[in-house]
């Protein structure tokens, strides 16, 4: 296990009634209702906010990469992410896709940027070795 040397930030929220509840930043930044994924719900899902929250991320650290590695991103640069949920014998289970697209750089280019990325990103470091995880640069 990896262990911190200095602490950047911390997040915290108030969540309360489950899947189907509401949750609060500490700082009243966030907040929002919650609801099972495929219900009528009128709330997000946990699903939903992990994908936005690694999508961002990892946008943020192929800025980063790019930076280090003086090349110029795209304005329109996206990332499109998928994170199922399933099962896996009785035991409820993630998988995860990001489609980056980074339209207008070379495709090597584009590929070494991601993979950068994909090293630096908190998410992906902390998914790696625990979810089937498949980024496509699209």
């Amino acid at each position: 296990m990896t262990q911190i040397e200095k602490v950047l930030y911390t997040a915290k929220t108030h969540t309360t009634g489950g899947r189907d509840g509401a949750s609060r930043s500490s700082d009243g930044r966030l907040e929002v209702k919650l609801s099972s994924p495929g219900t009528a719900g009128t709330g997000t899902n946990p699903e939903q906010l992990f994908a936005a929250g690694w999508s961002a991320c990892f946008l943020s650290a192929i800025g980063l990469a790019a930076s280090k590695k003086k090349v110029a991103l795209p304005a329109d640069r996206a990332i499109d992410a998928e994170v199922d949920l399933g099962t896996t014998e009785g035991a409820y289970v993630l998988r995860a896709r990001l489609n980056v697209s980074l339209p207008g750089l070379d495709r090597e280019v584009a590929q070494a940027l991601v993979d950068a990325a994909h090293q630096l990103c908190p998410y992906s470091n902390a998914t790696r070795g625990n979810i089937e995880v498949v980024i496509n640069l699209i």
